[in-house]
C-alpha cells in the first residue's frame, strides 16, 4: 500500500476512529488538530517526492485543507445523524478523494502527476470507480 494511501487511510480513520469503537467523541478542536498535523506531513511527502515549487505548496496545502475539513464536516454530520451504513461514510470519503484527485491533477505538472500515480493514486481511483460503478 502507498504512503498516501496509508496517510489517507490514517485520516479516514481518525475521524472515524470514535464511531468504530464506539468510544466518546474527540473534541472537534482534537479533530482539527490531528487533520493539520496530517494534512502537515503530506504536504511534506509530496514536496519531497515531486519536487513542488512554492506556487503548489500552497495550492496544495489550499486544496487538502479545504477538502479534509469539508469531508471532517460532512462525516461528522452522518455521525450527528447516527447514520449506521457505512456505504454513507464510504460515499462521502470517495466524493472528497475525487474532489482532491481532480484538483491535484491541475496543480501538478506531468512528471509529478506520473509520480503522484505511482504513488497508489491510480489504484485509489480505480477503486473509487469501482464501488461507484457498483452502487449504480
Amino acid at each position: 500500500m502507498s504512503y498516501k494511501a496509508i496517510k489517507f487511510f490514517g485520516i479516514t480513520a481518525l475521524l472515524l476512529l470514535p464511531l468504530w469503537l464506539g468510544a466518546q467523541e474527540p473534541t472537534e478542536a482534537e479533530e482539527i488538530k490531528q487533520m493539520r498535523e496530517a494534512i502537515d506531513r503530506q504536504i511534506d511527502n509530496y514536496t519531497n517526492l515531486l519536487d513542488l515549487e512554492d506556487w503548489q505548496v500552497f495550492y496544495l496545502d489550499s486544496i487538502l485543507t479545504h477538502d479534509y475539513e469539508a469531508m471532517r464536516l460532512e462525516l461528522k454530520g452522518l455521525r450527528d445523524a447516527k447514520i449506521g451504513n457505512i456505504d454513507a461514510y464510504t460515499m462521502a470519503q470517495d466524493k472528497w478523494s475525487e474532489q482532491i484527485y481532480n484538483s491535484l491533477q491541475k496543480v501538478f505538472d506531468e512528471n509529478q502527476w506520473t509520480k503522484y500515480l505511482k504513488t497508489g493514486a491510480s489504484r485509489e481511483k480505480k477503486a473509487r470507480d469501482k464501488r461507484a460503478a457498483k452502487r449504480k
